[in-house]
């Protein structure tokens, strides 16, 4: 079972800057739901689904802690930034490997931070109306709440949200993907929302108490 118990980000950074490597390891793990997320956006549409989210992931979160001493930042917006460039350094190289291209693309990743750091701004504001208002008063980052809480519901309906909200399909777009009626994705949308509403209000409310 998906854990959704957060842990202080501010103390397991400053553990993680005084060269301890289990703090550094525990704060990378906060962020993998997140951005497997933004990597799976990015996959969906730059590559057609065929490279796996979670081997971007991976990868990244390797060249986090194997350059975390380059870090500079004091903050989770910070890291979150610097993840995400190393995410996109990450994603391009697969692209790369993936079209046969031989050559680092420098601009590919520059064009890929920008949307990661677009798609992440957006994150919240898709459905932070399908949440809780009181989500925006969390100490932690909303995006990184809400990636938390997607991924502890069952398969099914994160990938109702996910292509609902965050790839923008339309209903018969979805039962077409995910191989259901048009009434029973309908269905499965509402019952994914009333789950997620649950899962953010708790992670929002642990968030504050941190």
């Amino acid at each position: 079972m998906h854990s959704l118990a957060p842990s202080n980000p501010s103390h397991l950074l400053h553990k993680a800057r005084a060269g301890d490597e289990a703090a550094l390891g525990q704060l990378l793990g906060l962020y993998r739901d997140y951005l497997k997320l933004l990597a799976r956006m990015q996959i969906n549409r730059r590559l057609q689904r065929k490279l796996d989210a979670s081997d971007a992931v991976q990868e990244a979160c390797l060249r986090a802690a194997r350059y975390f001493g380059q870090f500079r930042g004091q903050t989770e917006p910070e890291l979150l930034a610097w993840l995400r460039q190393i995410l996109a350094a990450c994603l391009a190289n697969m692209a790369r490997q993936f079209h046969g291209t031989k050559q680092r693309q420098i601009a590919l990743e520059q064009e890929l931070h920008q949307e990661l750091d677009d798609a992440s701004h957006a994150l919240d504001k898709r459905l932070i109306q399908h949440t809780t208002p009181s989500a925006a008063l969390a100490r932690r980052e909303q995006g990184v709440l809400l990636a938390n809480a997607l991924a502890a519901l069952p398969r099914d309906y994160r990938e109702a949200v996910v292509l609902r909200h965050l790839e923008g399909l339309s209903f018969p777009e979805i039962a077409l993907r995910m191989d259901r009626s048009l009434d029973s994705v309908k269905k499965l949308w509402a019952r994914a929302l009333a789950r997620l509403r649950v899962a953010s209000d708790s992670l929002t409310r642990e968030a504050a108490d941190e």
